[in-house]
């Protein structure tokens, strides 16, 4: 019997805008062997590639993306919520494309995805040359070192350099060597799900209502709104994982809308549209109630093993981090990223998508903010001026130590507010890199302890918090501030006006920080009373499977 092959992934022509690279003509060269022509590359090539790649993507976002964004802005469906955020997305691609800033404070961890042509011939140190790209930019930029390097079991290091990098490399294709770049920060990284169903899931009821949960479980604290991805099925776990990862970075847009006996995947446009269409009715929206919970939902059907069902989640958030590159015996290509997003900034008198929020000194005695806030519900905007103090992870590990040796909660976090947040560099001439909140969900178990011993009694991060966190607040009078996660670049730029180091400076981002703000935007999401903003909208969860369809 004749077996035609076809891939699992048939993803069609390449119709990508590209600019191309200045390097040596002598670099990428033809050279023939065993009858055959072979373009033969030069280990500099990759590292440059490599190199400009991370420093776009870091500054730069796709005009379909920035699109997307502008048209939540015309949207007559779209809560004052939505367009707010996506104003401020806007804004924060205006300020990152200046390329000093990046756009996220969490400049990732980076991943290349790649696939070499037959004919295409290098010195074997792929991965080792494209690393090398990787170190420059992350070592010469106003980028975040984020990678820890195991010394034992429980002892870490950070690496300085931001390498390792994921970096994988298939045979594929005849004379071009094609190349995915990402950076992916925690936040959206750690909202990649896996879940192990029967074959009982696959009727059209069933199967939405279970991916429209699961997807509602994401939260916002992975900034939305999100290009949601959603997989159906695979030969194995991991590669069910790795289809969902892709295709939110938009690269497998080109599958086939069917499928046949062959058992390649395909994209199901119908259920794309059922899925969107769920996700919009969930009042989650643009992180702080809407429609706008996801830009676009793709939704692959991959072939199965009879007895496993595989079902894959990932999103890509508001720094959606993604730029395709090639080589060829033309030369090195880039993906063409959108340099000028101030063209999709909306009108400066516009002023019905900027509401006035309730401005916040905090300057006058914590006491006297939290009285403030005590007067205002759930949802309500605010914009606050005065000092704060950054404290994260690492932080919050030894505060902790100290607490439970006896000590007292350090004057700091009883005398101001508290910001979940671990900035980039800093520019030159400028006060802050880039700095925005990180996930608040990560110091829930903290925050009990903490506020018994009066400390961290107004907190500020992004994404939703924890039941306990809700009984806390109430019971000793505390508050949880929602910053609008993404526009990391626009926060330094025109809301940080100056940082000192309050403790634990070896800690690098991670240190106690003492920061001045002006204006700065957040949202109102659990009071002293026990109310909770996600909570309340989140409860749609409930009956969304009654929803029309």
């Amino acid at each position: 019997m004749t077996v035609a092959y076809t891939p699992l992934l048939p993803v069609g022509a390449d119709r990508t805008a590209y600019r191309r690279l200045d390097v040596r003509p002598e670099a990428i060269r033809t050279t023939y062997a065993a009858g055959r022509e072979f373009i033969e590359v030069d280990s500099d090539v990759l590292e440059q590639l490599s190199f400009e790649a991370y420093r776009d993507v870091s500054h730069l976002l796709r005009t379909s993306h920035l699109r997307q964004v502008a048209a939540i802005l015309d949207d007559p469906e779209a809560s004052p919520n939505d367009r707010y955020v996506a104003t401020e997305l806007l804004r924060n691609a205006n300020v990152a494309a200046g390329g000093v800033l990046p756009m996220c404070q969490d400049t990732g961890t980076a991943l290349i995805h790649a696939g070499r042509g037959r004919h295409v011939l290098t010195d074997g140190r792929d991965a080792e040359h494209l690393s090398r790209g990787i170190a420059r930019a992350y070592t010469t930029l106003n980028l975040r070192y984020s990678q820890l390097a195991p010394l034992s079991m429980f002892d870490e290091r950070n690496t300085g350099t931001n390498l390792p990098a994921q970096i994988e490399i298939s045979a594929e294709g005849d004379d071009t060597y094609r190349f995915l770049f990402m950076a992916k920060g925690c936040g959206s990284a750690n909202k990649s799900f896996l879940f192990q169903q029967t074959p009982a899931l696959l009727s059209s009821g069933n199967l939405l209502d279970f991916v429209v949960a699961k997807a509602a479980e994401i939260g916002t604290s992975a900034c939305p709104p999100y290009h949601l991805a959603v997989v159906i099925g695979g030969t194995s776990a991991e590669f069910a994982l790795k289809t969902a990862k892709l295709a939110s970075a938009h690269h497998l847009d080109g599958l086939p809308s069917a499928g046949s006996t062959a058992g390649h995947g395909f994209r199901d446009h119908d259920f794309e549209r059922q899925v969107l269409s769920a996700t919009q009715r969930l009042g989650i929206g643009a992180q702080f109630g809407g429609k706008y919970f996801c830009y676009d939902v793709r939704v692959i059907r991959l072939p199965r093993h009879g007895g496993s069902l595989p079902v894959a989640l990932a999103v890509s958030c508001a720094a959606d981090r993604h730029v395709l590159g090639k080589v060829t015996r033309d030369g090195v290509f880039l993906e063409r990223l959108e340099t000028d997003p101030a063209r999709f900034l909306p009108d400066a008198d516009n002023t019905a998508l900027d509401p006035e929020p309730v401005r916040i000194d905090l300057n006058d005695s914590l006491s006297h903010t939290r009285a403030r806030l005590s007067t205002h519900p759930v949802g309500t905007r605010v914009s606050l001026t005065g000092t704060m103090v950054v404290a994260r992870d690492l932080a919050h590990a030894k505060i902790r130590e100290r607490l439970d040796a006896g000590e007292p909660m350090p004057d700091y976090l009883r005398r101001y507010p508290v910001f979940y947040a671990g900035p980039a560099k800093r520019p030159d001439g400028l006060a802050s890199g880039s700095f925005g909140p990180t996930t608040a969900g990560r110091m829930d178990s903290y925050v009990e302890q903490f506020q018994a011993a009066g400390g961290s009694l107004v907190m500020l991060a992004k994404g939703n918090r924890s039941d306990a966190v809700r009984r806390s607040c109430q019971q000793h009078g505390g508050f949880y501030l929602g910053s609008v996660g993404g526009p990391a670049a626009r926060l330094a730029h025109d809301c940080i006006t100056s940082i000192e180091v309050l403790e634990y400076g070896e800690l690098g981002m991670e240190a106690v920080l003492r920061i001045e703000v002006e204006d700065f935007p957040a949202f109102i999401v659990i009071d002293d009373k026990g109310n909770d903003f996600y909570a309340r909208d989140t409860r749609t969860l409930l009956t969304i499977g009654t929803a029309p369809r």
